[in-house]
């Protein structure tokens, strides 16, 4: 396999992997803006615009977009995140010029149309509807909202129906025009493809994008405050979400924050999982986290239990952080370490998975890292890194809590801030 990349004139980049063993390719458009590059009064228009642009072009109508890549077998699709959004396909490597030209058409030429646009907005406000529903969104939700208080990074992805109902075509432009330029998309393509052959079909058929945004693309500082935001409701189950400010990409910590979340609850053999869920039974649900943004981080343990469960739940998470900044041993270390490389290296039997694997690569680092270079990184991580990053991450910095369900034997928000001290004492849970 073989990863090549072409920078084109327009300032388009175009990366392929080709997989000769393959009869399909898996390719799409990666754009380095997501919720987080909306203004103040654009909250929702990103995800609204990922809707919109299979909504019709000025040569393809929505219905034929979407049987032109059905006709031959092919799906594709688009997902907006906080800080990206993409659109993929997956088809038979005969036909990547044709899933190449429909992801150009949607890109370059949606017409928005003002019916087609009304319709959309009232499927969103039934997906808004449905996560609401869902306690397991709702929590994640309102953690982000209260780590980063009145921020954009904190603010949710759908946007909220007020704002959804909002917006006009005009407005979806003004953020397309601002945040889909070259300098910003990547286009990649992993599978049965040709890099010489796949790079001119790009060059032809998106040539229109712009090269310069039309205003200042929107990124403001990141600024973890932490926070406390509850919600009870008549559920069967509590859904708790413990955090802290985690490591941005380029921090020296990131693959190290990468380590302790597995080690604490990266699988069934990690801490949380064997003393919370296997020895005390006291959770369904456990595991923890380690998200990655451009200037800040989350790491987050997250647990589903009976709310008579919560008076000892959190005692026996927060001991466990704690024994985490005293001893991590070897053994967990390299189990870690095996845990991700296995998961790299089965992510790159799949094209899907490799493609988008290459392309967030390329919107962090600029390049494609090679298997070695992520592993070298890994290989210098220490127990002594481990445990003294635990130390700051869970005791230095204020926490975040989010929960939902029958709340009414939580501990309150001042006895979780004092157990996550390095003078507390630790909380014993009866065994």
């Amino acid at each position: 396999m073989k990863v090549e990349c072409t920078r084109l004139p327009s300032g388009l980049t175009v990366v392929t992997e080709t997989m000769p063993h393959l009869e399909s390719v898996a390719l799409g458009v990666w754009i380095k803006s997501g919720s987080r590059n909306e203004t103040a009064d654009e909250h929702g228009i990103a995800h609204l615009l990922e809707h919109m642009a299979f909504k019709g072009t000025a040569r393809r109508t929505a219905r034929e977009i979407a049987e032109e890549i059905e006709n031959v077998g092919g799906e594709v699709n688009a997902a907006t995140s906080t800080e990206t959004t993409s659109y993929y396909a997956r088809v038979l490597k005969d036909h990547v010029p044709l899933a190449t030209d429909i992801l150009a058409d949607i890109l370059t030429e949606s017409e928005f149309d003002e019916e087609e646009l009304s319709r959309e907005k009232h499927v969103i406000l039934q997906e808004i509807g449905a996560a609401n529903d869902t306690p397991d969104d709702v929590i994640f939700d309102k953690f982000s909202e209260a780590a980063y208080r009145d921020q954009t990074i904190g603010r949710a992805i759908l946007g909220t129906p007020e704002t959804v109902m909002s917006f006009q075509p005009e407005q979806i432009r003004t953020y397309l025009g601002r945040n889909y330029t070259t300098d910003r998309m990547f286009v990649v393509a992993a599978g049965a493809v040709d890099h010489s052959d796949f790079v001119r079909d790009v060059e032809k058929r998106f040539s229109s994008l712009p090269q310069t945004p039309s205003a200042p693309p929107v990124l403001e500082v990141a600024n973890y405050t932490g926070g406390d935001v509850r919600e009870t409701r008549d559920l069967m189950d509590a859904q708790v979400l413990l955090g802290f400010e985690g490591k941005a990409y380029h921090a020296r910590d990131f693959y190290c924050s990468q380590i302790l979340a597995n080690i604490l609850g990266g699988g069934m053999s990690s801490r949380l999982f064997q003393e919370v869920r296997e020895h005390r039974g006291l959770c369904y649900s456990v595991y923890a986290f380690h998200w990655g943004f451009s200037d800040t981080g989350i790491f987050g343990i997250h647990a589903a239990t009976g709310g008579e469960n919560l008076p000892e739940l959190l005692p026996v998470i927060i001991e466990e952080l704690r024994k985490s900044a005293d001893r991590i041993d070897q053994q967990e270390i390299d189990r870690a370490r095996a845990q991700i490389r296995a998961q790299l290296l089965m992510g790159q039997e799949s094209p899907a998975a490799r493609a988008g694997q290459i392309a967030r690569q390329m919107m962090l680092y600029g390049r494609p890292i090679p298997n070695d270079e992520l592993m070298e990184r890994l290989q210098g991580i220490t127990v002594d890194r481990l445990t003294d990053l635990a130390g700051r991450l869970f005791f230095d910095t204020r926490p975040t809590l989010s929960a939902i369900g029958p709340l009414d034997q939580l501990a309150s928000a001042g006895d979780i801030i004092g157990s996550l001290t390095r003078s507390a004492q630790p909380q014993r849970a009866a065994s």
